[in-house]
């Protein structure tokens, strides 16, 4: 029975020759990771030598051969008939009576006498390796009961070492046809038609941030995740947070989840699953407790610790006893792959009409004829460089995906199949847009944008954009200034992360509350007042999931700006409090019933003045309550707090005594607290804000319109605006002056410094401690910063490392 058979507690990582990669990754964590804590469901492996025997006992070796040399490898115009009639053969042909013998006795024994419903899952040999996962190219097949339906189903994964697709990606990856082997593992099945299940990473899969876990969910069975027939929650977990036992979940971002695959009741054969539509109350429900979710990244850091390398894997949760499982885990290969000795950065020069949005994969942009397909038999339609759109892709679509340009689904999420085909070719990819297949027309012209941060753009037309490659191993850092970022979008934040940086000079939250909370603080405070039934309908919706609306902002502005100081940890990140002005507060939804109208906002109810006083008090309360939780709950102590448009040493102390009273108290946990210095006052008072503050950052814009007398708003006198007026820079270079005679932090923030070398001279010269440039402006800032201290290398204090 060995020939064929070997149990889960008889494999490991070494017998991929023998039961595949997916079957030797499962018995190397069934023996060695169940006692670390972890479950995984029991099961056995139907060895290589069964498929190899049973090519052999039907004579298939040399009619396979044969049809593979007919194979059309330059178009791949007859692959669907090669294909269809290799498996044809392999499935009239016979098993051997003794291998029909070995299964049924390894399946009683497993199932005890009583006929256990398993899964039945392929895998090859050249399966779940570092360079070649082969993930979707082989058939695998779930709720199989009863000795005769399981040997079909055996029958069928070996068949399925010939669909097109795992003809193709063999190709594709240089595997002789004749040198990749079947094994079929059967494994007992989890319960999550009764309740969830989904897929993982230990990395962030568009970026390959290594320090973070990635954790997708649905109802049901998790097929339809990467079926792309499904948008599920997704959950992004910290690693050092979890390892210093801190709360660890950054982001949870609910899906749609639509539908869900779940057993069918009258299941025969291998045809056992159905879908069907997901209950509404369901839909609005995350599908993972806090604590599952964390439970499962463990386990994640355990696979992780255990294969010493980044890991995909598939989870579940068994709905008749509640336990989680991990049911498979194999390499990832997509940024394993990848050496970063550049970064390639896409940016429209002007945008164009916006069709319909999506998530976006990757962050290139791309134009192209789009091509709607409803299957992969339409796939003559489609020519070199168009732009596929589809409702979803699955594995049958991979032969036709490397002709495309770009790729657009109505369905999906970031872990769907779609997604995963377009991160390892490389390819943009707008997934789970609803209906692009109904609002773009076949024919037209497009533009896929995903260089705009988690969400992608389809617009009308070719537009222009301009490609930026930049190489990181020529780009030196200065030790002094240090070089800082200004970030406002979390979706950007592991991506900026490989940037060359000293952390976050300016996170501005402002973008958080616009995007991701969407509604006033006062208004989630006293909801009574909101009396328009619209808004107050709207803002019942965003919270509903939540104990009290207070929760959600407070959660939501914790995970924004812990992605940020997450993704920069241990640099520091400078986190300026909220800086709205009354008309723009307006705009969040419940604004209206408590903002002021002001003639002119710019100098009115704005920063500081808003924290102390009654009409923000508890807004400004939530607000610290969201960065205490980053900072202590967290334990992303490497986040600085920043105070806007402090105009006087007094109202300073009164913010200062208010974060204390708030949780926030000054130096506690390590907490620094700056202030902007963008005020004249701030500059000729700038001792007596030095013995209040850790620190300043100036802000140029501010600082020179208020100098000057210029509203920076007004298109009739915006050319007199100018950072490198000279009444701006004696404030600005006495702002410096002080702060360093008094042993205090200086920085700045703007754009100056990147467009003028005069500019950035004057503020090196000046003893600046940091430059906080915009993402797009880093490397001209850095090139600008270096050009100065090489200048000035003989008779300057500061100089250039090597560092990178």
């Amino acid at each position: 029975m060995e020939k064929y058979i070997l149990k889960f507690n008889q494999i490991g990582i070494n017998d991929i020759s023998k039961v595949g990669g997916k079957n030797a990754s499962l018995g190397e964590m069934y023996n060695n990771l169940i006692p670390q804590g972890i479950r995984i469901p029991n099961g056995f492996a139907i060895t290589t030598t069964a498929y190899k025997d049973f090519i052999k006992h039907n004579n298939l070796n040399a009619r396979l051969d044969e049809l593979m040399k007919l194979l059309d490898k330059k178009d791949f115009m007859n692959l669907n008939e090669i294909g269809s009639k290799a498996r044809k053969l392999l499935l009239d042909a016979k098993f051997p009576l003794d291998l029909q013998t070995a299964i049924s006795s390894a399946y009683t024994d497993l199932s005890k006498d009583n006929e256990m419903t398993v899964a039945v899952r392929s895998s090859a040999t050249a399966e779940d390796l570092d360079n070649a996962s082969f993930a979707g190219q082989h058939d695998s097949f779930l709720n199989i009961k009863g000795t005769m339906p399981l040997i079909y189903a055996v029958k069928c994964c070996f068949a399925s070492l010939y669909t097109d697709r795992a003809i193709k990606y063999r190709l594709d990856k240089g595997f002789d046809h004749d040198k990749v082997f079947l094994s079929v593992g059967i494994q007992q099945m989890v319960r999550s038609d009764l309740a969830c299940s989904g897929i993982g990473f230990t990395l962030e899969p568009e970026s390959g941030f290594r320090d973070l876990i990635h954790i997708a969910g649905t109802w049901g069975l998790g097929e339809t995740i990467v079926q792309g027939t499904v948008t599920p929650d997704e959950f992004l977990v910290f690693k050092t947070s979890l390892k210093n036992n801190k709360k660890a979940i950054l982001q949870k971002n609910l899906g749609t989840k639509t539908k869900m695959l779940i057993y069918s009741e009258n299941s025969a054969g291998i045809n056992s699953t159905v879908i069907k539509v997901t209950p509404r109350k369901w839909c609005s429900k995350f599908v993972l407790q806090d604590s599952e979710i964390e439970k499962l990244a463990r386990w994640a850091l355990i696979i992780e610790d255990h294969y010493s390398k980044s890991m995909d894997f598939e989870w579940a949760k068994d709905g008749m006893n509640g336990e989680l499982y991990i049911i498979q885990a194999r390499p990832e290969t997509v940024h394993s792959l990848i050496n970063p000795l550049s970064i390639t950065s896409y940016k429209l020069e002007k945008k164009g009409e916006e069709i319909i949005t999506g998530e976006a994969i990757g962050n290139a942009v791309t134009s192209g004829i789009a091509r709607i397909l409803h299957s992969p038999k339409d796939a003559s339609a489609l020519q070199e460089g168009d732009i596929l759109i589809t409702n979803f892709t699955s594995p049958d679509w991979d032969p036709i995906l490397k002709k495309v340009a770009g790729i657009v689904t109505n369905k999906g999420g970031r872990t769907s199949h779609a997604s995963i085909v377009a991160r390892e070719l490389g390819t943009p990819a707008v997934v789970g847009t609803e209906n692009a297949t109904e609002l773009i027309k076949d024919g037209d012209v497009i533009t896929i944008s995903c260089a705009e941060g988690k969400t992608g753009y389809i617009y009308k037309n070719k537009l222009k954009y301009v490609q930026t490659i930049t190489a990181l191993d020529t780009i030196k850092l200065p030790v002094q200034p240090k070089v800082q970022l200004i970030v406002s979008e979390p979706e950007k934040a592991f991506e900026l992360s490989f940037y060359p940086n000293d952390g976050v000079g300016l996170l501005r939250i402002e973008f958080i509350i616009t995007h991701t909370v969407k509604v006033h603080p006062m208004a989630l405070m006293h909801p009574d007042k909101v009396i328009d039934p619209a808004q107050s309908t709207a803002i019942n919706k965003l919270t509903e999931n939540y104990d009290t609306k207070a929760d959600y902002l407070i959660e939501k502005l914790s995970q924004g700006v812990a992605t940020i100081a997450a993704a920069f940890y241990p640099k520091e990140v400078i986190v300026r409090m909220s800086d709205f002005k009354s008309n723009e507060y307006s705009g969040l939804l419940g604004g209206t019933f408590f903002e002021p109208q002001e003639e002119n906002p710019m100098l009115g109810f704005r920063g500081a003045s808003r924290y102390y006083h009654e009409k923000y008090r508890e807004g400004f309360k939530l607000e610290c309550q969201a960065m205490k939780v980053v900072r202590d709950d967290m334990g992303l102590t490497n986040v600085k707090l920043m105070i806007p448009f402090c105009r006087t040493p007094e109202e300073g102390k009164k913010v200062i005594a208010i974060m204390a009273e708030y949780g926030l108290k000054q130096h506690e946990n390590g907490l620094e607290i700056y202030v902007m210095a963008e005020i004249p006052s701030n500059v000729l008072l700038a001792k007596e804000f030095a013995e209040i503050f850790d620190g300043f950052s100036i802000g140029s814009n501010d600082l020179t319109q208020l100098t000057l007398g210029i509203d920076r708003d007004s298109e009739l006198i915006a050319a007199l605006f100018d950072e490198e007026n000279e009444a701006s820079q004696k404030l600005i270079l006495q702002m410096i002056q002080t702060a360093n005679k008094m042993g205090k932090k200086i920085g700045l923030c703007g754009q100056a410094p990147s467009d003028s070398a005069e500019f950035t001279k004057f503020l090196v010269m000046a003893g600046i401690n940091s430059i906080s440039f915009n993402a797009d402006a880093l490397v001209k800032g850095i090139k600008n910063i270096n050009a100065v201290l090489k200048d000035n290398s003989n008779g300057h204090k500061m100089h250039i490392s090597g560092r990178e």
